[in-house]
């Protein structure tokens, strides 16, 4: 089916999901626009899963309303799943079967003919890298196999919207640094990309926006650069070749910068706060001009670390409910999959 012509990918308002007491999603509101990766960045138990599943139509909404393209959730839900894949924190392929097998299965599913669906699964097999084990039962895959055939189950109609539920959870460095370079092919391919996450490091390296929740609330919104701005100001840290020169560089970032620098004599280290980043040129210039010499220079931003500490008190690697280590414990809703 066609997609509406419309620049917004997913639209939620006021979205709430309840068990018992528990409020898991409170009040949320998103916007993720076409063509962009959203990310969702917060803790273990956040929130994040429960409100993806409402969006997916795998679970009933109980306030407020979610879009997709359109096409209503509550409403619609024959039309969503049409438009969107979806990838959960659980790989849903068959473990007795090749991974062959698996791609051809989902796709007969969705009603492509057999040439169709051997023609699509070879060139998904190639695309994910996992030619070579196409043959191979998925017991005897890694868990980064596992998660690329996965993410190739859910493109088999290539939707135009993709949820991706924490997808490198476990992976190891360089296997999270594939998944990173497909998620940026797919966009790059044209696909809308919903990701929720709790690495921060993922959420900075990804997203073109980030909302942050914590606690089913949603406590911040916007780009990398405008939530590390809203938290701090960037430092210029400078090492000096002469330690006799400190006093020169204090009394130069004084009367640019106006902020007085913190000094760390034996490192001959001069770090300053910097109301603008420009404002570290006008400073590194001024010292040349007065003779100073400088061995190194940084400007550090804030880190997303530090965004989120701010925002919520505690860092994402804490389970915010229950102590344990996964998203959204208080859901009694089995672990599933959007029809693929």
């Amino acid at each position: 089916m066609k997609t509406p012509h419309t620049q917004t990918a997913v639209r939620a308002t006021g979205l709430v999901k309840t068990f018992g007491d528990h409020r898991a999603v409170d009040g949320v509101d998103l916007e993720v626009h076409r063509g962009e990766v959203f990310g969702v960045l917060g803790p273990n138990g956040a929130g994040k899963t429960t409100m993806l599943k409402m969006l997916a139509t795998l679970l009933p909404i109980d306030g407020g309303t979610g879009e997709v393209f359109g096409h209503d959730v509550r409403t619609e839900p024959h039309l969503v799943r049409q438009l969107l894949g979806v990838t959960g924190q659980y790989a849903s392929v068959d473990e007795n079967l090749t991974a062959t097998e698996n791609l051809r299965l989902f796709a007969r599913l969705q009603g492509l003919g057999r040439t169709e669906a051997r023609e699509r699964g070879a060139h998904l097999l190639e695309q994910f890298d996992l030619t070579e084990a196409a043959s191979k039962p998925i017991s005897a895959f890694s868990g980064g196999m596992r998660r690329r055939l996965d993410l190739a189950a859910s493109l088999i109609t290539r939707p135009p919207l993709i949820f991706l539920d924490e997808p490198t959870t476990g992976l190891d460095p360089r296997t999270r640094g594939q998944m990173w370079d497909t998620i940026r092919e797919l966009v790059a391919e044209g696909s809308t990309v919903l990701l929720t996450t709790q690495y921060l490091d993922e959420a900075d390296q990804l997203a073109d926006r980030i909302a942050v929740i914590d606690h089913g609330r949603k406590v911040a919104e916007g780009t990398s650069d405008e939530l590390k701005s809203s938290v701090g100001r960037s430092t210029l840290q400078l090492q000096l070749v002469d330690p006799t020169d400190l006093p020169a560089a204090t009394a130069l970032a004084e009367q640019l910068v106006g902020e007085t620098p913190t000094l760390t004599p034996e490192a001959r280290r001069v770090t300053v706060a910097l109301q603008r980043t420009d404002q570290s040129v006008d400073l590194l210039v001024a010292l040349r001009d007065r003779g100073v010499a400088i061995e190194s220079v940084t400007v550090q931003k804030p880190s997303l670390d530090e965004v989120f500490l701010a925002l919520t008190g505690h860092d994402t690697g804490t389970d915010t409910d229950t102590g344990t280590g996964t998203d959204d414990t208080r859901d009694p809703a089995p672990q599933m999959e959007a029809s693929r």
